[in-house]
């Protein structure tokens, strides 16, 4: 397998990215409370002054908040795109970014989540305007930054190196 020939943007980059945002769409994003985006979008709509919006053809409701079948569809340009989809259908997502527009009025950042990776389509993405970032999971990324970063992905309230006994 080659070496990858891209690279995320840097974790203090990633830091920046998460303070300047202001709105988040979440394309993928499930009812299900099993699946990882539902997780997210719990933990965004709990831990974060984003203003999240669901997109998702097949569902109407997700954690009381209407659902939008796609980005078109949405009231507002968000900031970032944050992805949940298939690797097969990236593309399609990423036409729908770049039909937003990018940059101070548009779209600013096309987020991928764990296990996403595709070098063609953040070099596309780029040359439109967006900042990519992939295969990082948003969540993880805010609550490291945010102090609420325990092995298992929760907020255990202690600040320490040490782990407890007993």
């Amino acid at each position: 397998m080659a070496e990858p020939s891209w690279e995320n943007p840097s974790a203090l980059a990633r830091q920046r990215i998460l303070r300047e945002t202001r709105s988040v769409a979440m394309v993928g994003a499930s009812p299900n409370a099993a699946r990882a985006s539902n997780f997210v979008a719990t933990y965004l709509l709990a831990s974060t002054d984003y203003d999240v919006y669901f997109v998702n053809p097949n569902a109407t409701e997700i954690l009381g908040r209407p659902v939008y079948p796609s980005l078109a569809e949405l009231p507002v340009v968000p900031d970032m795109v944050d992805t949940f989809r298939r690797p097969e259908d990236l593309g399609g997502v990423l036409d729908e970014v770049l039909a937003l527009g990018t940059g101070t009025e548009g779209v600013r950042t096309w987020w991928l989540q764990f296990g996403l990776w595709d070098e063609a389509l953040a070099a596309k993405a780029e040359a439109a305007g967006l900042t990519v970032v992939m295969d990082r999971c948003l969540k993880v990324e805010h609550a490291r930054f945010h102090g609420g970063l325990h092995l298992a992905g929760f907020d255990t309230g202690v600040i320490s190196a040490k782990r407890r006994r007993g």
